[in-house]
C-alpha cells in the first residue's frame, strides 16, 4: 500500500488554502483512490499517471468553489503536466478525470477505467466492489479514513440541490 507519494504530497501543499479544513479528508480520498485503483493490478509504469489523476480529479471543488468541477479539475492537471514535462500524459489523465464519475465502463484506454471504478469504491464506501476483495477494501479504508471527506461531499451535494436545482449533479456521465 502506497502511503507517501511526493507528487501527491506535494500538490497537496500547494492547494492547502483553497482545501482549507477539507485539506485531511481530500488527502486521504486521494490516497484511497490511488491504492485501490492499484489494487486492480499493480502496474509500475502508472503510479505516477494513477497519483498525478488521483490529487487532481476533485480538486476543482475547492480551487474554483463549483460542484460543477471537472473542467476547472482538468485545467489544473493540464497546467501541472505542462510544468513537470508530462504534457505527453495530458490525454490519459484527462480522460481518467472526465471519466471517473461515469455510471457506464470509461471505454478510454489506460487507467481511466480502473480510476473510474477505485473512485466509485471510495464514494459508495464500498457498497460497490467492482470484483475487489472487501478485505482490501477494509484495509485501504482503514488506512486512509474518511476525515470527515464523505460528510463533506454530501454537504456540497445538498448545497448544489438547492442552488441548481435542474442541475444537482453535473459531474455525472452516461
Amino acid at each position: 500500500m502506497l502511503r507517501d507519494i511526493a507528487i501527491v504530497e506535494d500538490v497537496l501543499r500547494e492547494h492547502a488554502g483553497p482545501l482549507g479544513r477539507d485539506a485531511l479528508g481530500y488527502r486521504n480520498h486521494v490516497y484511497r483512490v490511488v491504492n485501490l485503483c492499484l489494487a486492480f493490478g499493480p502496474d509500475e509504469d502508472a503510479v505516477d499517471k494513477i497519483a498525478i489523476a488521483g490529487v487532481f480529479h476533485d480538486l476543482g471543488i475547492w480551487t474554483d468553489g463549483t460542484f460543477d468541477y471537472l473542467p476547472p479539475s482538468v485545467r489544473l492537471a493540464e497546467a501541472y503536466l505542462s510544468g513537470s514535462g508530462r504534457e505527453s500524459w495530458t490525454a490519459e489523465i484527462t480522460s481518467a478525470i472526465l471519466s471517473h464519475h461515469k455510471i457506464s465502463a470509461a471505454g478510454a484506454p489506460g487507467i481511466a477505467e480502473r480510476f473510474r471504478r477505485a473512485d466509485w469504491i471510495d464514494v459508495t464506501r464500498g457498497l460497490r466492489t467492482f470484483g475487489l476483495s472487501r478485505v482490501v477494501i477494509n484495509e485501504v479504508f482503514t488506512a486512509w479514513p474518511s476525515a470527515g471527506f464523505h460528510r463533506r461531499l454530501v454537504e456540497l451535494s445538498f448545497e448544489r440541490l438547492r442552488t441548481h436545482p435542474l442541475s444537482p449533479l453535473p459531474m455525472l456521465r452516461l
